[in-house]
């Protein structure tokens, strides 16, 4: 658990220190809050755009433009078949659909808005996180959630691309 946190702490503070420049780190930052009162889970990610523009230009043969002024709606439509592909959250052992709501841009960094709504109650979620890691294999995606108050870090790398959270 002490080396979770210390990656947690290290990605974030090379994501904030890295932001406004090129980076050598491929991290990319996750946060999974529930709202009970909503019956929703609310996720933000944190992905370098330059990354996830390579990404998704390598697996769809397409120049994408995320993030730019050269954004189209094509280059919406593959991110979210993107995030359907490589990103999902099973919650009590159900497949569930995301919804990206929105994005902006800090720095050289894409925050996406998801969520997934219509959730009464939560036993268990099982994620699968693989964005990013196809392409390289030093790419970890750090997963930060707080559900009935209760926080947990999953850390996903080439080796896992899978966790599972249990509240009972």
């Amino acid at each position: 658990m002490k080396k979770i946190i210390l990656i947690s702490f290290f990605g974030l503070l090379f994501l904030t220190l890295t932001s406004f420049s090129m980076h050598k780190f491929y991290v990319a930052l996750y946060q999974v809050n529930y709202a009970p009162e909503k019956k929703m889970l609310q996720i933000t990610s944190r992905i370098f755009v330059d990354d996830l523009n390579s990404a998704i230009g390598k697996k769809y043969s397409k120049k994408i433009n995320l993030g730019s002024e050269k954004e189209t709606a094509a280059d919406l439509v593959l991110l979210k078949k993107y995030f359907t592909e490589k990103f999902s959250i099973k919650i009590n052992g159900h497949p569930t659909t995301m919804y990206l709501l929105s994005k902006e841009m800090e720095g050289d960094v894409l925050i996406c808005y998801l969520s997934i709504k219509d959730i009464p109650k939560i036993t268990t979620l099982e994620v699968y996180n693989t964005v990013l890691i196809e392409g390289n294999n030093e790419q970890q995606n750090i997963m930060h959630f707080k559900v009935f108050g209760i926080k947990n870090t999953m850390l996903f790398t080439d080796s896992v691309s899978t966790g599972v959270l249990k509240y009972e």
